[in-house]
């Protein structure tokens, strides 16, 4: 068999259901599309920033893009509203097949990981709420390197924390923007088709395309055997 890639996991949404987040945008904006623009909008940001020279850590741009959502509407954003947001990103479950689909991977002989571009403490708060953290070997953020995704300085990053070259790693995502910055650093990706999430037609495109973890496990272990 040939040499396994190391796998490298996105985490919010990924891993995390993000759609547990939709009753606090439904209390405070009366609309549950809100969490989707939230989203959208934290990327965007978090990209725009990166681009133009400018890191803020991920969080910070989160209670930003809330306030700026809620100014825009005229609402105003409260103290506890801000805590409420930052308590609930934190302790998101994980879909339901990840723990057994995770297990499955480590099982078959694959080492885990995590880039997200959540700060250290946040991620690790979610992974060990959601009782996945002890699945990963090592736990990576794009503050680490005061980048964050899609930039190939984040991707850098593992692989100089892990000794290694883009084509020994692979991503998991379920973000067409993460598996595109991923494949443009030379490593491969799977991408995850979850709710609201697809390939996009253009630009580097994931190596395998799956409905959920369990589906891209399954294809993943059967490449590798064949490989």
């Amino acid at each position: 068999m040939a040499k396994l890639p190391l796998i490298v996991f996105d985490v919010n949404e990924t891993l995390l259901d993000l759609e547990t987040m939709d009753p606090i945008f439904q209390r405070i904006f009366g609309d549950r599309g809100a969490m989707r623009l939230w989203f959208a909008n934290l990327i965007l940001y978090s990209a725009a920033l990166t681009v133009a020279g400018s890191y803020v850590p991920f969080t910070d741009i989160g209670g930003a893009v809330m306030k700026m959502m809620a100014d825009v509407s005229g609402i105003k954003i409260t103290d506890a509203d801000k805590k409420e947001l930052t308590d609930k990103f934190s302790t998101m479950p994980p879909h339901k097949e990840v723990p057994a689909a995770l297990r499955k991977l480590r099982s078959a002989g694959f080492r885990l990981f995590t880039l997200t571009d959540n700060l250290l403490e946040v991620q690790t708060r979610q992974l060990t709420h959601g009782d996945i953290v002890d699945l990963f070997e090592r736990r990576f953020s794009a503050d680490g390197v005061k980048h964050h995704k899609p930039s190939r300085e984040a991707y850098g990053h593992v692989e100089k924390e892990l000794g290694t070259k883009p084509s020994d790693m692979c991503l998991i995502a379920c973000h067409t923007w993460d598996t595109l910055g991923a494949v443009a650093a030379g490593w491969e990706a799977a991408l995850i088709k979850r709710v609201g999430n697809d390939v996009l037609g253009v630009g580097p495109q994931p190596n395998i395309v799956g409905n959920s973890l369990d589906d891209v496990a399954n294809q993943l272990i059967a490449r590798h055997r064949a490989g």
